[in-house]
C-alpha cells in the first residue's frame, strides 16, 4: 500500500471511531481565511456553550455548505453582476459579458439598468446620463453605449490623424503637390 493511501485509510478509520465533537473539531481545523475565521470562532463558541449541537459530522458539513457553499445559482449570478466592470474592454465586448453575467440573476428592468450604468466606464455613463432622451430599456442602453463607444474611438482616431498633419510648432505639415511628382515637397506658405 502506498504511504499516501495508507495515511488516508488510517485517517478515515480514526475519524469514524472518534466522537462527533472530535470529528467536528478536526473539520474546523481546516476552516480558515477571511470570513471563515470569524464563522469558525462563532461556531466554536456556540458549540462550547452548548447553544448548538450536531448529531453527526455530516450534519455539520451540511451547515458549512449552507454557510459557504456556492449558494443558489441566482445568488451567485447577482454577486457576479455586482462585481463586473467594463475596464479596458470595448463596449461591445463588455455588453456581451454583461448579458452573460446577468442571465439567471433575476435582475430585469430598472435594477438591471442601474447595474449596467454602475459597471460601465464613467465617460460613456456621463454622456448617456446627460443625453436629452435617455434610453428606456436595457437594450436601448446597450445600443446607445456601443454607439457612443464606437464614435469616441472614431473621434480619437480622427484627432490623431489630424494631429499627425501638423509639425511640432502646430503649423500644417508640408503637402505634396499632386500635379508634380508625388515625392516633391512644396515649400511652406509664408503667413
Amino acid at each position: 500500500m502506498q504511504p499516501e493511501l495508507q495515511l488516508k485509510v488510517v485517517t478515515k478509520t480514526r475519524l469514524r471511531e472518534a466522537s462527533v465533537e472530535a470529528q467536528i473539531n478536526w473539520v474546523l481545523s481546516y476552516v480558515q481565511g477571511g470570513s471563515a475565521d470569524i464563522w469558525k470562532e462563532n461556531i466554536s463558541e456556540e458549540l462550547e456553550a452548548g447553544e448548538i449541537e450536531f448529531e453527526s459530522v455530516g450534519e455539520f458539513l451540511a451547515e458549512i455548505k449552507k454557510e459557504f457553499g456556492g449558494g443558489d445559482e441566482e445568488s451567485v449570478k447577482v454577486a457576479e453582476l455586482k462585481k463586473i466592470e467594463q475596464g479596458g474592454r470595448t463596449m461591445e465586448e463588455f455588453v456581451q459579458d454583461f448579458k452573460r453575467t446577468a442571465r439567471g440573476s433575476g435582475y430585469e428592468g430598472r435594477p438591471l439598468i442601474e447595474e449596467f450604468k454602475r459597471a460601465m466606464n464613467g465617460n460613456i455613463r456621463r454622456k448617456l446620463m446627460k443625453a436629452e432622451n435617455q434610453p428606456g430599456s436595457i437594450e436601448q442602453w446597450f445600443k446607445r453605449a456601443i454607439t457612443l463607444d464606437r464614435n469616441g474611438k472614431e473621434n480619437r482616431r480622427e484627432e490623431e490623424r489630424l494631429r499627425g498633419r501638423r509639425d511640432n510648432n502646430g503649423a500644417p505639415a508640408p503637402r505634396l503637390n499632386q500635379q508634380e511628382a508625388p515625392w516633391q515637397i512644396l515649400p511652406r506658405p509664408q503667413v
